[in-house]
């Protein structure tokens, strides 16, 4: 049996030189384990959303004549695929610079939302269950790519903010002399 794991406490999170760490850096140490979190919450709700939309959104009630006269004729397919195309481009270029500019990433709930209305479209336009995989295949590769640029970005500042506390000591210590 292995033994119960240690709260992190400012004790027990340190540079790796040795030294402790202030308790602003502890804090935002914290804040950035849990960034890549956010990414998996986001995945998490668009597989939930996919599970909604392949049961064609059946727990919902259907919308009267009426009201579908009045949001008008639906847009094709081919239109909705175009476009679904463009916006999967178009996010993954986003995502990809952020991480070669070392930019601070999204959540990822943006895309959900997004990706929420394609399934909104396709079932509008009667072909969701032929589109379905389309959709969901765009956004777990955009929503995985965001995820990687969560956990990357959120390592990297762990790294530079213990780096930092110990050269800030090498520094104190070397004026000192």
């Amino acid at each position: 049996m292995a033994p119960p794991s240690t709260p992190r406490t400012p004790q027990n999170f340190s540079a790796p030189d040795g030294s402790q760490l202030t308790s602003l850096q502890t804090e935002k140490i914290r804040k950035l384990e849990a960034l890549p979190n956010r990414g998996l919450f986001a995945t998490a709700l668009f597989v939930a959303l996919s599970i909604v939309a392949i049961k064609e959104f059946s727990f919902l009630p259907s919308l009267s004549e009426k009201a579908r006269a009045s949001l008008g004729q639906p847009p094709s397919s081919n239109m909705i695929s175009a476009t679904l195309m463009l916006y999967s481009f178009s996010a993954i270029v986003l995502i990809l610079a952020r991480m070669m500019s070392g930019a601070k990433p999204q959540g990822g709930f943006a895309h959900v939302g997004y990706l929420g209305a394609f399934f909104g479209f396709y079932h509008f336009a009667g072909s969701l269950y032929d589109n379905f995989w389309p959709v969901f295949a765009a956004g777990f590769t955009i929503l995985a790519l965001n995820w990687f640029h969560l956990r990357t970005y959120s390592h990297e500042e762990i790294r530079k903010t213990r780096e930092g506390e110990s050269e800030e000591e090498q520094e104190e210590s070397n004026s000192g002399d």
